[in-house]
C-alpha cells in the first residue's frame, strides 16, 4: 500500500495533463446521483462523463489552475472568477458531442449552476477529485489548503454534489446557502468562503 506523507506534493498540472484529469474526474464522482441523473444509461455513462469533464480541464488548463498530487491522484480544478472568463471554444458544439442523447439534462445542470452562481470577485472550484482507493487519507484537504493559501483575502465559491462532500467544506470554512435539486432530487449545495478566513488545519 502506498503511504502519503503528512504534506502530499502538489504540482500546477498543464495541457499534457487534461486527459488524466478529466478521467479522474469521472472515476470519483461516478457515485454521485447527478451523475446518474445526467447519463440514465450505465453503459457509456463513463465515456460521455469523461468527454463532458475534458471539456472543463481543458479551459482550467488555459483559463484557471489545477492543482495535481500525481501518486494519489487527485485533483482541484479552479477558475479565477475575478474578471470575464471566456467560455470554452465551440462548447455547445462540444458538449453536444460528448452527452448525445442526454443533451438537454447536461443543459439544465448548466443553466442551474448559472442562476446560482454569484457575481462577486472570487475563486470558483469546479471540482475536487481524489481517486476512491484513496478518500479519506485527507488528500482533497492537502488540495483546498494549498489554493486557499493563494487566494490573497478573495472569496471562493463551489457547489457540494454530497452530503460527504458538504461537510468536507464546512470543515474548510465554507458557508452553505440555498440548495438546488435536478428533476430527480439529486441535491447541490452551493457553498461561500469569505476571503477571510483562516485555512483549516
Amino acid at each position: 500500500m502506498t503511504s502519503f506523507p503528512r504534506t502530499p506534493v502538489i504540482r500546477r498540472a498543464g495541457a499534457h495533463d487534461v486527459p488524466r484529469v478529466a478521467e479522474l474526474i469521472a472515476t470519483a464522482f461516478a457515485p454521485l446521483a447527478a451523475v446518474s441523473y445526467l447519463v440514465p444509461e450505465p453503459s457509456g455513462r463513463h465515456e460521455i462523463m469523461t468527454a463532458d469533464f475534458r471539456i472543463l480541464v481543458e479551459h482550467a488548463a488555459r483559463h484557471g489552475e489545477i492543482d495535481l498530487i500525481d501518486d494519489a491522484p487527485a485533483a482541484a480544478v479552479w477558475f479565477p472568477r475575478v474578471g470575464p472568463l471566456p467560455e470554452p471554444p465551440h462548447y455547445e458544439q462540444r458538449l453536444a458531442a460528448a452527452a448525445g442523447p442526454w443533451l438537454e439534462r447536461f443543459l439544465l445542470l448548466d443553466s442551474l449552476f448559472d442562476k446560482h452562481h454569484p457575481d462577486e470577485p472570487h475563486h470558483h472550484l469546479a471540482f475536487l477529485a481524489v481517486h476512491p482507493s484513496r478518500q479519506g487519507r485527507g488528500l482533497g484537504s492537502a488540495l483546498l489548503r494549498h489554493h486557499h493559501a493563494r487566494l490573497g483575502g478573495l472569496p471562493a465559491y463551489l457547489e457540494a454534489s454530497s452530503p460527504r462532500s458538504r461537510d468536507l467544506y464546512l470543515r474548510h470554512g465554507y458557508l452553505p446557502r440555498e440548495t438546488f435539486a435536478l428533476p430527480d432530487g439529486a441535491t447541490f449545495w452551493p457553498m461561500w468562503r469569505p476571503g477571510d478566513v483562516p485555512s483549516a488545519a
